[in-house]
């Protein structure tokens, strides 16, 4: 962080009644601490408007909470960044409502090379466990990072096939960085760590999982990467948000042959029908951005057919 800007952007993200986009536009417009904290909360309406329904806050208590947040993030190991420095994202720049802060554990993904996010239900079929982990490891013996939500199921398969790939997958939590959720994804958080991914989330460190953060996050999983694939999805399936933020944002959206074939898969069918490119493996992925594949690269467990890969699931102990 810039040493000018000190607290000032933890400070911002806790001003209440206001959305991230208002609240980036205080980012925009002061770029010291010491400037900012002179503020009324009379102020801050003169300059964003009224919020949507009153709080009590101060100033004071505002830097208060900004400097347990920093501290709990040193003393666990979790670095930070804001909107308005040089190390955020930039594809989360393009944001409607941008996290105006980002807490992280391991390295931000490089902004030169392109991120796949991979996201399916928590239930998923053996077969389209099998299509997540064979498409994220072809992704990452191409060097290319799978972003997902580290949750059970076709998330879960996602980040093990990209480090099985040598890739540095990222996982977007619904939590602060260092309360992984669920706990039985904490192994699956170490090796991210010690392969150079990340953990990520716009919370801070002591954040616990609130059903109401997931659909949140998943505006940052499609805006940190190029394009979607869905693997499989029920109607009411919380990928199919992350969809809609795709299409939003302007990212690619594709959906997995194993999904629409699926009986679980309606909300697959539903966006192939709307126009999502149905795909079988990562060679239509790097088709579309124009990568050329290495003929070694290009064994496919997934290619064994439905017995094969609903084995592979088993053997990687997911819930299904």
């Amino acid at each position: 962080m810039d040493s000018g800007r000190g607290l000032l952007d933890l400070i911002i993200r806790q001003i209440p009644g206001y959305s991230d986009a208002r609240r980036i536009r205080l980012c925009k417009e002061f770029d010291r601490e010491e400037q900012f904290t002179k503020l009324s909360g009379e102020d801050i309406v003169r300059i964003l408007g009224a919020p949507r329904r009153e709080f009590p806050w101060t100033m004071d208590a505002l830097r208060i909470q900004a400097e347990k947040d920093d501290r709990a993030a040193r003393l666990r190991g979790i670095q930070w960044t804001s909107y308005a420095e040089s190390t955020y994202p930039p594809l989360l720049r393009e944001l409607y409502d941008p996290p105006v802060a980002l807490f992280y554990r391991g390295a931000l993904p490089d902004p030169e090379k392109p991120l796949a996010a991979v996201v399916g239900t928590r239930r998923p079929s053996g077969y389209a466990a099998a299509q997540a982990f064979d498409i994220a490891r072809t992704l990452g013996r191409q060097d290319i990072s799978v972003v997902s939500g580290l949750a059970l199921g076709i998330d879960a398969m996602a980040h093990r096939g990209n480090l099985a790939g040598g890739g540095k997958t990222l996982a977007v939590l619904g939590s602060g960085p260092d309360m992984v959720f669920p706990a039985t994804n904490r192994g699956i958080a170490r090796a991210i760590l010690e392969n150079g991914g990340a953990l990520i989330s716009e919370y801070p460190p002591g954040t616990a999982p609130e059903k109401w953060r997931f659909p949140a996050r998943n505006r940052i999983i499609s805006a940190l990467a190029r394009g979607v694939l869905v693997v499989e999805a029920p109607a009411s399936s919380g990928a199919l948000i992350t969809a809609r933020f795709a299409l939003e944002q302007g990212r690619d959206l594709w959906v997995a042959s194993a999904g629409v074939a699926s009986p679980l898969g309606e909300g697959c069918r539903a966006l192939a029908g709307d126009g999502a490119q149905v795909i079988r493996g990562a060679e239509d992925i790097l088709a579309e951005w124009g990568i050329e594949i290495s003929g070694e690269n290009m064994d496919s467990i997934f290619s064994g057919g439905p017995a094969l890969a609903s084995s592979l699931a088993r053997s990687l102990d997911i819930r299904l």
